[in-house]
């Protein structure tokens, strides 16, 4: 059905007064899809991964796995597109062995590092504008210092500074990131990191509550928000030597995602040593258990007592049905398109046109 010839009037007038694409017709709004992390379970409860032409947070205490998860999403990105380009403003270190570890290409990182927050922000709305990178990561909030901050004595307060730059720069960058939906240019996605802070005189019946600095308006700004968090350790006996710790057990949470529902939760085993008694090295996730879960999860894989079966095959106990699909390629897809068959339609979607 075609708009009216007012509706038609009043496009006209508002795109030559404030600019052409002031005003659009709803179904000409493209949906930019999402970015795909390489981490089949945080995939799965995001719808997809993270979304393109938008800023999500990833939160997390210390050592819980967040920065891993940004450099997985760059080395997953940049094996299925070699161009794949990111900016990382690197308020803390950026650790090159470790990106290089989980299989992240330096030719192809720009690193900014700078603790000032208005250059940080500026640097990433400007490469938002540009279109010139894929993925831009700030690493991370808390470690940047605002200009006015930074002038004043230690003993002089300075409250509210950040939150109000924060603001400011959701409200700058937008324009940018969001003009994208209506035509071909080429998405951008942002990240920006955060840490967990107790929430000082509060009282909440599951524990001292939990904020991220920043303010409370960020938070509405913010796509999707994800929680990583360390679930367990995963140790290895070594005989005669006792155990030795080479990975985590990293647990995800949606804590906003305006993709498809939020608050999910799921689970992944990544390791930063290698695993003498598999073929996990340092770097790696565990995409075969991660299937095993998941097809568990959607009935894909049955369980009779003892049995698994899944079409033809048959294994008996769960070692050997992780260690088959662990190894076997044509088996690790048959279960992956299984599972994402069984997922969230928009999910599967997603994650095919990746």
């Amino acid at each position: 059905m075609a708009l009216t010839d007012e509706a038609v009037a009043l496009m006209a007038k508002i795109n030559k007064q404030y600019g052409a694409g002031s005003l659009v017709v709803a179904s000409s709004l493209k949906n930019s899809g999402q970015l795909p992390t390489g981490i089949l379970s945080l995939d799965l409860i995001l719808g997809g991964g993270f979304p393109r032409n938008q800023w999500s947070e990833v939160i997390g205490m210390e050592g819980s796995g967040k920065t891993t998860v940004c450099h997985k999403l760059i080395s997953h990105n940049q094996a299925a597109n070699p161009d794949f380009t990111a900016l990382w403003i690197a308020a803390e270190a950026y650790d090159r062995d470790q990106a290089a570890m989980i299989g992240a290409n330096p030719d192809q990182v720009i690193v900014h590092a700078t603790n000032r927050m208005e250059e940080a922000f500026q640097v990433a709305i400007d490469a938002a504008e540009a279109r010139a990178v894929d993925l831009i990561v700030l690493d991370s909030y808390p470690a940047l210092v605002p200009d006015g901050e930074a002038e004043k004595d230690m003993d002089e307060a300075s409250m509210t500074l950040g939150a109000r730059l924060m603001g400011k720069f959701f409200r700058k960058v937008g324009k940018e990131t969001g003009r994208a939906t209506t035509d071909d240019t080429r998405p951008v996605t942002g990240i920006i990191i955060n840490q967990w802070r107790e929430k000082i005189g509060g009282f909440s019946p599951q524990g001292t509550p939990k904020t991220t600095p920043g303010g409370l308006a960020k938070n509405f700004a913010y796509y999707s928000r994800v929680e990583v968090s360390r679930a367990d350790w995963i140790d290895e006996a070594r005989p005669g030597k006792g155990k030795a710790r080479i990975g985590q057990v990293m647990r995800f949470r949606t804590i906003k995602n305006k993709q498809i529902a939020g608050q999910k939760v799921s689970e992944t085993d990544y390791y930063f040593e290698d695993a003498k008694t598999t073929a996990l090295r340092a770097g790696d996730f565990d995409i075969g258990k991660d299937l095993y879960l998941w097809a568990l999860f959607y009935d894909i894989l049955t369980r009779r007592g003892s049995y698994f079966d899944f079409g033809s095959h048959t294994w008996k106990g769960k070692d050997p049905v992780l260690a088959a699909i662990r190894e076997d390629l044509d088996l690790q897809e048959e279960l992956k398109q299984a599972v994402l068959t069984a997922a969230d339609p928009r999910t599967h979607q997603a994650l095919e046109a990746a």
